[in-house]
C-alpha cells in the first residue's frame, strides 16, 4: 500500500477493491495486515502446503497472509528474544476470528513437536477454539458468528521454539443474551447444538425443537442457512475430549445448558395472596421439575428460591414473596449466573488441562475481541465492548504514532508531525476517577433508591459541555458517546441492572446444595460475611481493570496489527461498498498508518545491532575505528544507501530499506558461503585423492597376489586334467567290453524264451478246443432239458391257476362275513361308549345336586336359628319393658307426664312386636317352601340314581356282549388264518427237490442285445383239495400248521446259503418269489415269513458291507 503512486483515500479504495476481486484479500500497508472478509472459504489459502511456503520466509517476500505476521511474530521471538503481540481488531463481522484461528495454526505449526502423539500443548490450543466458540458466540445482526466475549491467548513457548504451555484469557462474557435476544439474531450456539444432540441424548434431557423453548424462540432465526448442528454438536464434544474434558464433566456441562432451556420455560402468574406468585400452569411445573432433576436439587427450594426473597434481620428472617414480574426477573438471573460460572469453568479447565510453563520467558499473545458495536438499542455490554475498542484504538495510536513521534523527538531526527485522532478525551469521560461514566455508574447502583432515568440526569448536569458527549434531543434516559468509529447513542434502562454482579443467596444455598459435584462445584459455599446479604460488586469497574492488566501485558511485548475490514454489510461474497470500507478504514487508523509509513522511518535499529547485523557489507571501514556513529556513518555511505537518519543510540530506515540491506546481506552471506564452499571441497577432493592413491596401491597389491594364485591354480588344474583323462580312456573302453557281454547274454536268454513261449501257447490251444467241444455237448443236452421242463411248468400253473382262483372267491365270502361282525363291534363299542358318558354326566349331575342341597339347608338352617335369636331377644325386650310399664304403672301418680310417654313407647313396641311377629311368620313360610323343594329335589335325585344303576347295568350287559364278540371274531380270524396258511404250505421234500434242479434259463435275442428269459422252473406241487382243509378238525389244522412253519423253515434255511446267480440273476430271490406264489402268500396279510426274510436278508448284506469296508 506504501508504493501506492497516489496515496490517498481513492488510491487506498481502488487499491483494496482490485485486489478483493482477484481473491486478494491480504494487503500491506507498512507493517499492518489489512484483512478483507470475503465471507467465503478459501481453503487453498490455509493448507499446510501454504504454511511451509511462508516458513522462514522474509517479510514482504511472499504474498500478503497472516502466517507471514505470525512468522516474523515467531522468528522475532526466537532471535531477539521479545515477547510478541498479535492485536487483530475490526468490527463485528470482519474476520478477526477466523484470522485468529489461522494465526494459531501456524503458531502451532512452527511449535509443535513432531511425531507426537495424544493430546499435545498445540493440539489442546487449537481445539480450545471450538469449545468456546461454542459457549461464547452467537449470531448477531452483522456476524453469524460474533465473538460475544474477548479473548486473549498466551502461548508460551520454551528454548527450543516448541509450545511448552498457553493460557486463555477471557474478557466480559454477554451474560443477558441467555435470558433475551432480539430479532434475527440467536442465542449462543451451545443450546442449539444440545437440541440437535442425537436421539437418546435429547430423551436424556427432555429436550425437543428449539423453537418450543421461550430462550431461544424470542428470535425468528433458529437455525442458520449451511450450518449442520448436530454435526457441530459431535465436533465440539470431540474438542472437549482432546482438551481433556471427561465424559462425565461434559454429561454434566450439557445437562446444566438443557435446565437452563427448562427454566426459561417456567411461567409465573399471581397467587393466592396479593403479592405472591406461583408457576403459572402444568407446562411451567413440568419445565420446573424437569430442570430441578438436571440440576439435582429439590424441586420445591427450587420454586422457592425463584419465588420467594429471605430477608435477614437481628431478630428474625423474613420471607418476603415476590410477584409475577418480580420472580421472572429472579428466573433470568438464576439463569445467567448458572451460564456464566458455567463458562468461566470451562475457561479455567481448558487452561488447567494445556498447563503453564513457569520457566517459559517468552510467549506470543494473540488477541481476538469484540470489534465496535452501534445498534439501534445500546445497552450496558456495547458500551463496555466499545470501551475496549477506544482502549485497543489508543494502544494502536501509541504505538503507530505518539511513540513513532516521541521516538523521533528523542533521538532528534528530522521529520514531519503526521496529524491523527487522539482518543484519550473519550477515555476519560469514561472512565476517569472520580467523575467518569463508570463511577458514577457505581455510585448509582450503590444508592438503594437510583434509577436509570436519575442516573440519566446526573450523566447530563455532569458531562452537558462535554465535546464528546450529547443528550438526544426525544429522550429522557439515553446519552450519546462520540467514539473514535462513530457517535453511539445508549439506552440506559438496563445500566443499573447489568453493572451489578452478585448472586442471590437463595440461589447460591440452593445450588450448593446440589447432588450433582459439578453443579455445587459451580457454586462454592460463600463466608458467613458474604452470604448474609447480596454485596454489590461493580462488572465495569472489574472490567476496566482487566483492560488495564490487558494493556499492560501488550505493552510489555512487540505489537503487530491485523486489521479485519467487512466489505459490505449483507456478509455476501463479491460485494465491495467503498463508503463502508472507507468508514473502517478511517477509525481503525489505516490511512494515517499508511501516511507514517511514507513520511517517517518504521525500521529502526541501535548502532551497536546495525553494525553486527550489516557490518560485513564494509569490513574495511569498520576497522579499527571505535565510535559507533561514525561508523555507522561511514558503513552507510559505503553501501550508498539514501533517505536514512541517524540520532543519538540509533539509526532509522525508510520502509523498504531493512528489507534492501537484508537482500544485500544475504549476497554476501551468499558468496562467502560460496567461498567457504569451494575450500572446503578443495580440501575434501584433496583428502579424497590421497585417500584414492592409497587404496590403488592397496588394490595393486592385492590383484598380483590373486594373478600368482591363479597361475599356481591352472597349473595344478592341468596336471589333475591329464590324470582324469588316463582314468577315463581305462573306464570307456572296460565299459565298452562289458556291454558287448551283456548283448550277447541277452541274445541267448531272448531266443530260448521264444522257443518256450511257442510250445506254451500250442498246449494251450490243444486244451481250449477239448474244452469247447465238452461245453458245447453240455449245451446241447441242457437246451433239450429246458424246453421239457418249460412244457411240464406250463401245465402246473394252468392247474394250479385254476383251484387257486376257486379258493379265492371262497375266501372273498368269509372276508365279507368277517366285516359284517367288525361293523357290529364297533357300533356296539359307540353304544358303550355313548352310556357309559351319559352315566359319568349322571353321577355329576348327581354330586352337584347334593352340594346344592347341602349348602341350602346350611343356608336355611343358618337363617332359622338368626330368626330364632331375634325372636328370643324381642320377647326378653318385651318382658322387660312390660315389667317397666309396670312399675312406670305405680309410680304415676307422682309424675303425671311418664304414662303418656310409656303409653307411646308400648304403642311403639307392639308395632315392632307385630312387625317381628310378620317377619317370624314369613321366615317359617320360606323354610316349608325350602323343605317341599327340597323334597321334590330328593325324589327327582332317587329317579335320576335309578336311571344310572339301570345304565350301569345295560353298560355291563352290553361289555359281556361286546367281550363274546370280541372272542368269536378272533377265533375267526385265526381259523381263517389256518386256512390261508394250509393253502400255502407244501412239502418239505417236494420243495428240496425242486431247489435241487438247476435253472436254465431259455432265451431269445432281442434286437436291443438283450435275451428275453422264456421260463424258469417251478417247484412241483400237489396240494389237497381246499375242502379237506375247511372241513378237517381241530388236530388236522394244527398238523398243517406245523407242516407249514416247517416248510418256512426250510426256506430260510435254503436263503441263507449262498446260492449266487444264473444268467445274471440272483437265484435266491427268485427261489423266493416262487415259493411265496406258489403258497399264496401275496394274497393274505403280511405274516412273520416276510418279517423273517426281511431280518435275514438285512444281516446278510451288513455281513457283505462289513467284509467289503
Amino acid at each position: 500500500m506504501t508504493k501506492l503512486a497516489y496515496l490517498h483515500e481513492p488510491g487506498v479504495l481502488q487499491n483494496l477493491k482490485a485486489r478483493y476481486d482477484m481473491n486478494e484479500i491480504y494487503t500491506y500497508t507498512g507493517n499492518i495486515l489489512i484483512a478483507v472478509n470475503p465471507f467465503r472459504r478459501l481453503p487453498h489459502l490455509y493448507d499446510t502446503q501454504m504454511m511451509q511456503q511462508y516458513k522462514g520466509a522474509e517479510f514482504g517476500e511472499l504474498s500478503p497472509h497472516p502466517f507471514a505476521v505470525a512468522d516474523v511474530a515467531y522468528r522475532l521471538m526466537r532471535n531477539e528474544g521479545i515477547s510478541q503481540s498479535i492485536l487483530v481488531s475490526g468490527e463485528s463481522g470482519a474476520g478477526k476470528t477466523e484470522s485468529t484461528k489461522m494465526i494459531m495454526r501456524y503458531l502451532a505449526y512452527m511449535g509443535g513437536k513432531a511425531a507426537s502423539e495424544g493430546r499435545t500443548v498445540e493440539k489442546q490450543v487449537l481445539q480450545s477454539n471450538p469449545v468456546l466458540e461454542a459457549f461464547g458466540n452467537a449470531k448477531t445482526v452483522r456476524n453469524n458468528n460474533s465473538s460475544r466475549f474477548g479473548k486473549f491467548v498466551e502461548i508460551q513457548f520454551d528454548q527450543k521454539g516448541k509450545i511448552s504451555g498457553a493460557a486463555v484469557r477471557t474478557y466480559l462474557l454477554e451474560r443477558s443474551r441467555v435470558c433475551q435476544i432480539s430479532d434475527p439474531e440467536r442465542n449462543y450456539h451451545c443450546f442449539y447444538m444440545i437440541c440437535a444432540a442425537p436421539p437418546e441424548e435429547r430423551e436424556r434431557y427432555k429436550l425437543g425443537d428449539p423453537s418450543t423453548f421461550h430462550y431461544l424462540n424470542q428470535s425468528n432465526c433458529i437455525k442458520l442457512e449451511g450450518l449442520d448442528e448436530s454435526k457441530e454438536y459431535l465436533e465440539t464434544r470431540k474438542a472437549m475430549d482432546i482438551i481433556g474434558i471427561s465424559s462425565e464433566e461434559q454429561e454434566a456441562i450439557f445437562r446444566v445448558v438443557a435446565a437452563i432451556l427448562h427454566l426459561g420455560n417456567v411461567e409465573f402468574a399471581e397467587g393466592d395472596d396479593g403479592d405472591s406468585s406461583k408457576p403459572k400452569d402444568e407446562k411451567s411445573l413440568s419445565h420446573l421439575r424437569t430442570a430441578a432433576e438436571l440440576f439435582m436439587c429439590d424441586e420445591k427450594a427450587l420454586k422457592d428460591s425463584l419465588c420467594q426473597r429471605i430477608i435477614v434481620t437481628r431478630d428474625e428472617n423474613i420471607v418476603k414473596t415476590l410477584d409475577p414480574e418480580a420472580a421472572k426477573g429472579s428466573r433470568d438471573a438464576l439463569a445467567k449466573t448458572v451460564y456464566s460460572r458455567l463458562f468461566d469453568w470451562l475457561v479455567n479447565k481448558i487452561n488447567n488441562s494445556i498447563g503453564q510453563d513457569p520457566n517459559s520467558k517468552c510467549l506470543i499473545g494473540v488477541l481476538d475481541i469484540y470489534g465496535f458495536e452501534s445498534f439501534k438499542t445500546n445497552s450496558f455490554e456495547q458500551f463496555c465492548i466499545n470501551l475496549t475498542n477506544e482502549k485497543l484504538q489508543q494502544h494502536f495510536n501509541q504505538h503507530v504514532f505518539k511513540m513513532e513521534q516521541e521516538e523521533y523527538t528523542k533521538e532528534e531526527i528530522n521529520w514531519s508531525y503526521i496529524e491523527f485522532i487522539d482518543n484519550q478525551d473519550v477515555l476519560d469521560l469514561i472512565e476517569k476517577k472520580p467523575g467518569g461514566i463508570i463511577a458514577l455508574l457505581d455510585e448509582a447502583c450503590m444508592l438503594p433508591r437510583s434509577t436509570h432515568e436519575t442516573f440519566a440526569q446526573k450523566l447530563y448536569q455532569t458531562y452537558k459541555n462535554h465535546k464528546r458527549f450529547a443528550k438526544p434531543k426525544l429522550s429522557r434516559s439515553d446519552f450519546t458517546i462520540c467514539h473514535y468509529a462513530g457517535d453511539v447513542t445508549y439506552q440506559t434502562e438496563l445500566f443499573l441492572d447489568k453493572n451489578k454482579d452478585y448472586v442471590v443467596a437463595e440461589h447460591q444455598a440452593l445450588l450448593s446444595a446440589s447432588k450433582c459435584a459439578f453443579v455445587s462445584g459451580l457454586f462454592p459455599f460463600l463466608s458467613e460475611d458474604s452470604s448474609k446479604s447480596s454485596k454489590f460488586s461493580s462488572i465495569g469497574s472489574r472490567f476496566k481493570q482487566q483492560l488495564q492488566s490487558l494493556l499492560e501485558t501488550l505493552s510489555a511485548t512487540e505489537p503487530h496489527y491485523i486489521r479485519c475490514v467487512k466489505p459490505n454489510n449483507l456478509l455476501k461474497p463479491a460485494i465491495f461498498e467503498n463508503q463502508n470500507v472507507l468508514q473502517q478504514l478511517r477509525c481503525g487508523g489505516v490511512m494515517e498508518a499508511i501516511r507514517i509509513s511514507c513520511a517517517g522511518y518504521p525500521t529502526r535499529r541501535t548502532f551497536y545491532e546495525f553494525i553486527d547485523r550489516f557490518g560485513i557489507l564494509a569490513p574495511d571501514v569498520l576497522s579499527g575505528s571505535s565510535d559507533e556513529v561514525s561508523a555507522v556513518r561511514r558503513l552507510l555511505d559505503k553501501i550508498d544507501l539514501q533517505g536514512y537518519q541517524i540520532g543519538k543510540t540509533k539509526v532509522f530506515l525508510r520502509a523498504g530499506q531493512m528489507a534492501e540491506l537484508d537482500a544485500r546481506r544475504n549476497e554476501v552471506l551468499g558468496r562467502s558461503a560460496s567461498m567457504i564452499q569451494r575450500k572446503v571441497r578443495s580440501f575434501l577432493a584433496q583428502k579424497n585423492f590421497i585417500a584414492l592413491r592409497r587404496s590403488a596401491l592397496q588394490i595393486q597389491t592385492v590383484c598380483r597376489g590373486e594373478l600368482a594364485r591363479r597361475v599356481y591354480h591352472n597349473l595344478q588344474r592341468e596336471a589333475a586334467s591329464l590324470k582324469i583323462q588316463t582314468l577315463y580312456r581305462m573306464y570307456t573302453a572296460r565299459k565298452a567290453y562289458n556291454e558287448l557281454s551283456a548283448s550277447a547274454v541277452t541274445i541267448q536268454s531272448g531266443l530260448r524264451g521264444m522257443c518256450a513261449r511257442k510250445e506254451l501257447h500250442f498246449r494251450r490251444q490243444t486244451r481250449a478246443a477239448i474244452i469247447i467241444q465238452s461245453r458245447c455237448r453240455q449245451f446241447l443236452a441242457r437246451l433239450h432239458y429246458s424246453r421239457t421242463k418249460k412244457a411240464a411248468i406250463t401245465t402246473q400253473c394252468a392247474w394250479r391257476g385254476k383251484a387257486a382262483r376257486k379258493e379265492l372267491r371262497k375266501l372273498k365270502m368269509a372276508a365279507r362275513e368277517t366285516g359284517a361282525l367288525q361293523a357290529a363291534k364297533n357300533k356296539l363299542e359307540k353304544q358303550v361308549e355313548e352310556l357309559t358318558w351319559r352315566l359319568q354326566l349322571e353321577k355329576r349331575m348327581r354330586a352337584d345336586l347334593e352340594e346344592t342341597k347341602s349348602q341350602e339347608n346350611a343356608k336355611l338352617q343358618a337363617a332359622l336359628q338368626e330368626v330364632q335369636q331375634q325372636y328370643k331377644e324381642t320377647k326378653e325386650i318385651l318382658v322387660q319393658e312390660r315389667e317397666a310399664a309396670k312399675k312406670a304403672a305405680e309410680i304415676a301418680p307422682v309424675i303425671k307426664e311418664v304414662p303418656v310417654i310409656d303409653t307411646e313407647l308400648m304403642n311403639k313396641l307392639r308395632d315392632e312386636n307385630d312387625k317381628l311377629k310378620t317377619m317370624v311368620s314369613s321366615l317359617e313360610k320360606k323354610i316349608d317352601d325350602t323343605e317341599k323343594k327340597y323334597q321334590e329335589t330328593s325324589k327327582i335325585s332317587e329317579d335320576r340314581l335309578k336311571q344310572a344303576m339301570d345304565a350301569e347295568t345295560k353298560i355291563v350287559d352290553l361289555n359281556m356282549a361286546m367281550l363274546r364278540l370280541q372272542e368269536k371274531i378272533s377265533t375267526m380270524e385265526s381259523e381263517e388264518k389256518v386256512q390261508r396258511q394250509a393253502l400255502l404250505s407244501t412239502p418239505v421234500k417236494s420243495m428240496s427237490e425242486h431247489l435241487s434242479i438247476p435253472i436254465a434259463p431259455k432265451a431269445h435275442h432281442l434286437e436291443n442285445g438283450f435275451h428275453e428269459v422264456e421260463g424258469l422252473k417251478e417247484p412241483q406241487s400237489a396240494p389237497p383239495a381246499i375242502k379237506e382243509y375247511g372241513n378237517g378238525d381241530p388236530k388236522m389244522k394244527k398238523s398243517i400248521v406245523d407242516r407249514q412253519l416247517e416248510n418256512v423253515d426250510a426256506l430260510i434255511e435254503c436263503v441263507g446259503t449262498n446260492l449266487g446267480y444264473c444268467a445274471g440273476k440272483p437265484v435266491a430271490a427268485i427261489t423266493i418269489y416262487k415259493c411265496l406264489l406258489h403258497w399264496k402268500s401275496f394274497e393274505a396279510d403280511k405274516t412273520s415269513v416276510f418279517d423273517r426274510l426281511i431280518q435275514l436278508i438285512g444281516s446278510a448284506i451288513e455281513v457283505i458291507w462289513h467284509w467289503r469296508f
